[in-house]
């Protein structure tokens, strides 16, 4: 049995929505209304929704067509700013190595904490509560108002659950020996590993919350899932855990896959599977600010040989449209007509900038067809039905919304809306009030691609 601590001393860090508080905080005239951050063309994706607009129903990994259909008027569709997420990122992170060395980050907005590697010493749930709560006003000072969610408990998996448990900007200490009783209620579904066909497969044997789980024998989930899965099912039912913090974590890959409860013979069922993973590796993608290069199918027959299939781009890309491309290629080149028992896809190749590729609309965010950008609901613009020129589209694909921009005689600003060979502007930022909007030639020299603005004074 994995050994279980005795004292809670984990803690998971999951920051509040990241993307889009980003943007709001950067943004003024966006604080309180609804904002998605994701792919703006027509096969984008959602990367994260601010709680104003998730009260609508968009979510991260829905596509961005769905997540406009929800949206009211008004609720603003931006573009990744990554080297902004990145830079916020690193003073969070910064915080909790002052809690402990041990500290393994898990995407741009999620990090484990032991603090047993650190000066903590009372581990009493008064001192936590106190650390943590410490903690998320430190993150809030250093961020501009960015905000967390932090879990303390026994192990990696019970700290995330807590971190979960009181969301946004809550604290949540599960004391030691409390783990069973606070799984006990829970679907299934809170368990590592219990993806959608597990859960379908426990459904069948009468299994519907962790505490059902918790009741069955270790020799019955092994002859299921097999030894290392049926076990480990069975010991995290029970709140057991052992996994260490690992401060080397370096993600090689983003992938998904999906067992079916029955063989799949028909390739367009098929493609419609993979469409709905390569939106999830995207926004896997996306909450990681990554991009890759190189795209793998896997596929497990009827009679559970497996083939995969892989293609690699002359540039990196996390532009689901580009993916999902890829992905339907190399799956035609594989004989499903027998059945398939299992479907994945993968990014791999993975690097923190597209490259200049991304300019001809093949990146994570391209641009919409006909080429116009049109960001949001605020600054939108009607489609040009006029062919795009290249030149066209490298110098426009730099407008693309939420971005930001600085003026030689207006200043810092981010890119309202774009479209018809013009950008309009609204000139704010973090420190400063709601600002105003204006409307340039796309090829104004005046305008120029800016850098991300700092909160902080000085």
């Amino acid at each position: 049995m994995p050994a279980v601590r005795r004292e809670s001393s984990i803690l998971h860090v999951d920051l509040d929505a990241f993307f889009a508080a980003v943007e709001q905080r950067d943004k003024p005239s966006l604080r309180g209304k609804p904002v998605v951050v994701g792919g703006v063309g027509p096969r984008g994706v959602v990367s994260t929704a601010s709680y104003e607009a998730r009260q609508y129903g968009a979510r991260s990994a829905m596509p961005t067509a769905e997540a406009r259909r929800r949206c009211p008027a008004g609720t603003a569709f931006l573009g990744g700013r990554f080297d902004a997420y990145r830079l916020s990122s690193r003073v969070v992170m910064g915080l909790l190595r002052d809690l402990s060395p041990v500290v393994e980050q898990v995407s741009v907005d999620e990090a484990y904490v032991d603090l047993r590697g650190g000066g903590v010493a009372d581990f009493s749930a008064p001192a936590l509560q106190r650390l943590g709560n410490e903690l998320m006003e430190r993150i809030r000072a250093e961020t501009g108002g960015l905000t967390a969610s932090v879990g303390i408990a026994t192990s990696k998996m019970m700290a995330k659950i807590a971190s979960e448990l009181n969301k946004p900007a809550g604290l949540t200490l599960i004391e030691a020996g409390t783990e069973r009783a606070v799984l006990a209620p829970m679907s299934v579904r809170a368990i590592a590993g219990v993806g959608p066909a597990t859960a379908a497969r426990l459904h069948g044997f009468g299994v519907e919350t962790v505490a059902d789980l918790a009741q069955v024998s270790e020799v019955d989930m092994v002859a299921i899932f097999g030894q290392a899965h049926g076990s480990s099912l069975v010991h995290l039912a029970r709140g057991e855990d052992d996994r260490a913090v690992q401060t080397q974590r370096e993600t090689k890959s983003i992938s998904v896959e999906e067992t079916f409860e029955t063989d799949i013979a028909d390739p367009a069922v098929l493609e419609r599977e993979l469409d709905l993973m390569v939106a999830r590796v995207a926004s896997r993608l996306g909450q990681a600010a990554s991009f890759g290069r190189t795209t793998t199918v896997k596929v497990r027959q009827h009679d559970f040989s497996q083939q995969t299939r892989s293609g690699t781009l002359p540039y990196a890309t996390g532009d689901p449209a580009v993916i999902g491309r890829q992905a339907r290629r190399l799956l035609g080149a594989i004989d499903v007509s027998s059945g398939i028992r299992l479907l994945g896809v993968g990014v791999s190749g993975l690097t923190t900038h597209a490259q200049e590729e991304l300019a001809l609309g093949e990146g994570l965010f391209a641009v919409a067809p006909g080429g116009a950008e049109v960001p949001d609901s605020l600054g939108a613009v009607e489609m040009d039905p006029a062919p795009r020129h290249t030149a066209e589209v490298v110098r426009g694909t730099n407008w693309r919304p939420g971005a930001d921009v600085v003026h030689r005689e207006y200043g810092a600003g981010w890119v309202w809306g774009s479209g018809l060979g013009r950008v309009t502007v609204r000139f704010e930022g973090p420190l400063t009030a709601p600002g105003p909007v204006r409307t340039f030639a796309a090829d104004d020299p005046d305008l120029e691609v800016g850098s991300p603005p700092d909160w902080r004074d000085g």
